[in-house]
């Protein structure tokens, strides 16, 4: 009977800790909208990836290659957390494939490593580096978080 209770009780914690959905729009190569089977429209960062800006060289290709990966296709979200603009962070799988791996692995992605310490990832973005892939082919590739903090000093 206890069992059943505390079953009971931290249900609503597991129900919430999975989204699934459809994705009907790529904002870039790090976030999209998911739309859940409720209709719900649920914007989705990746967690501990942070694919090159919009207009920042390789933006472009970054974002069509996670479109490639995830557009108009049936997705389950490892909720991780939200975020300071109420994005839901999570990992994402696709057809069996984590997406977050693949956007590192593919050069498509940094590690964030100040938001994620998993060794596995860091040595995907090792791989991909001496592999050359994607924005690894660049000769002095710059890290989002630097490129943001450089156009913000321009605005100044």
């Amino acid at each position: 009977m206890i069992k059943f209770v505390l079953c009971f009780l931290f249900l609503p914690l597991f129900s919430f800790s999975q989204l699934k959905g459809k994705v009907i729009k790529i904002t870039d190569g790090d976030t999209f909208v998911l739309l859940t089977g409720n209709k719900k429209q649920i914007k989705i960062r990746l967690h501990g990836i942070d694919a090159p800006e919009k207009k920042q060289n390789y933006g472009t290709v970054s974002k069509n290659y996670l479109s490639n990966l995830v557009f108009k296709k049936d997705i389950t979200i490892e909720f991780k957390n939200r975020d300071r603009y109420g994005r839901s962070i999570g990992i994402a799988f696709v057809e069996g494939v984590n997406v977050n791996e693949k956007m590192i692995a593919e050069g498509m992605a940094w590690h964030f490593k100040k938001y994620d310490t998993n060794s596995q990832w860091s040595a995907l973005e090792i791989k991909a580096k001496e592999e050359k892939k994607g924005l690894w082919s660049q000769s002095n590739p710059v890290a989002p978080w630097e490129w943001r903090v450089r156009k913000k000093r321009h605005a100044l």
